[in-house]
């Protein structure tokens, strides 16, 4: 009795699965960074209807994630929130135009805690009202339902984190 071997080609169905990958990937990388800026032109057409010109969509959306908070550069960059060139140049202009307070840490006096003005808090206050009025549609509009954001965000943390793990263990 004579034995038989087969082989079994995959590379035609690995190739046709990594092009698969390739393609979602590459169009989920193209739509976060879109979805960024569609919710900054949000915060930006809300600001030029309450004719708001003292400040842009960017340094707003800085505003709302500062929050009620007083923290140092450091704690605004460690959340994950910003980094960069970008964040000292609108802190410095946030400063400047009166919608950030900015002083020496009590605790560590190398360290600058910033922390919003009333003006300030009028714009933070201004994103809570737009992102209200999101929630109250969302569902209803877009057909978007609270499960769909929890898969989501599921979704969106795993990639953060294997984005994070990219930088961190060079793989």
């Amino acid at each position: 009795m004579s034995a038989v071997t087969a082989t079994i080609d995959f590379s035609d169905s690995l190739s046709f699965h990594a092009s698969q990958i390739h393609k979602a990937y590459g169009e989920s990388v193209m739509l976060l960074e879109r979805m960024r800026r569609r919710l900054l032109d949000v915060i930006d057409a809300e600001l030029t209807r309450l004719g708001r010109n003292d400040v842009n969509a960017a340094q707003a959306f800085l505003l709302y994630h500062i929050g009620h908070s007083e923290l140092t550069v450091a704690e605004l960059r460690t959340r994950g929130y910003y980094g960069g060139s970008d964040v000292s140049y609108n802190l410095k202009r946030l400063v400047e135009t009166g919608f950030l307070d900015r002083q020496r840490s009590e605790r560590d006096r190398r360290s600058i805690v910033i922390k919003l003005t009333a003006k300030g808090g009028e714009v933070r206050d201004i994103i809570d009202v737009v992102y209200d009025h999101q929630i109250a549609s969302v569902e209803r509009v877009a057909g978007v339902s609270s499960g769909d954001l929890k898969a989501l965000n599921g979704l969106l943390r795993r990639l953060e984190r294997f984005w994070a793990d990219q930088i961190l263990y060079q793989l």
